[in-house]
């Protein structure tokens, strides 16, 4: 079935999406202020877009997710969302296809075989916070806050609730999903959702630090302990430790695990071909 034909959007695809290389750093920027960085179906469409070229890009080994204005992100354009309740069908097969796109766009981070970190400096609500809670890393400003507010109007968080159930304890996630209250960086550390609270302007240098150090090892490496993690999480115990010791011995194979290990055993610094 064909997606729901959309009414031509505002936004400029090449503006609301920003991509800045660093070396083999990529910086996504969201560009949207004034709409708090809304997930709008061109903003979905746009995210999906960098990152299947990212993933095809061998000199980007790590990526570094921001955003530009007050907010991180917002969660979905309500009003892109309200527009079509005039459609037929009341928007239904609309709203499907947005969340259908959104979390494939979603998926999409976890399959990157670069890992993303959040640079988080204002609030991430609903699916701005399941933005943060899909990304591999996130490091959060002081000012930063998180909620999933989707019960105050009417709209339990329900694809939200799929990432952030992922990364927090149930307890923890339940809160933030039957309450929508908002929670603080350093309460966002304790559940598990961010890896470091810095201060208020420094998450964007505390992201690239991280992104830094894990684009210094080899991409391969990475590649397959990324997708491994994912995998192996989703598994029963015994399946788990089978699936990881295929993974490992495999890896024993790659050039870059003969080169690291000797590099170790020489005591020098291991010179990576990413294979």
């Amino acid at each position: 079935m064909n997606a729901p034909t959309s009414p031509r959007s505002t936004d400029d695809a090449a503006a609301i999406l920003l991509r800045e290389d660093r070396e083999s750093v990529a910086i996504l920027t969201l560009n949207r202020p004034a709409a708090r960085n809304a997930l709008s179906e061109a903003m979905i469409t746009s995210l999906s877009d960098a990152f299947a070229a990212i993933a095809a890009d061998r000199r980007i080994r790590a990526v570094v997710l921001a955003a530009n204005g007050p907010a991180f992100c917002a969660g979905h354009d309500l009003k892109e969302l309200t527009a079509r309740r005039a459609d037929a069908d009341g928007g239904r097969a609309y709203f499907q296809h947005i969340m259908t796109i959104c979390s494939a766009m979603m998926q999409a981070i976890v399959k990157l075989p670069q890992p993303v970190i959040a640079a988080v400096h204002g609030p991430a609500s609903a699916a701005g916070c399941q933005l943060v809670a899909t990304c591999d890393l996130a490091v959060a400003s002081g000012a930063a806050r998180f909620a999933t507010p989707g019960v105050d109007i009417g709209l339990f968080c329900s694809t939200p609730m799929v990432a952030l159930s992922r990364n927090v304890s149930r307890k923890h996630a339940m809160q933030m999903l039957l309450t929508g209250e908002m929670v603080p960086a350093e309460e966002a550390l304790r559940f598990g959702l961010v890896n470091r609270v810095v201060a208020a302007g420094e998450e964007l240098g505390a992201a690239l630090a991280l992104a830094g150090i894990i684009a210094s090892k080899s991409s391969h490496t990475v590649k397959i302990g990324k997708e491994a993690f994912y995998r192996q999480a989703e598994m029963p115990l015994a399946d788990a430790y089978q699936y990881a010791a295929q993974v490992m011995a495999e890896n024993m194979m790659a050039r870059d695990a003969q080169e690291g290990i000797c590099a170790f055993i020489e005591k020098r610094r291991p010179s990576w071909e990413d294979r």
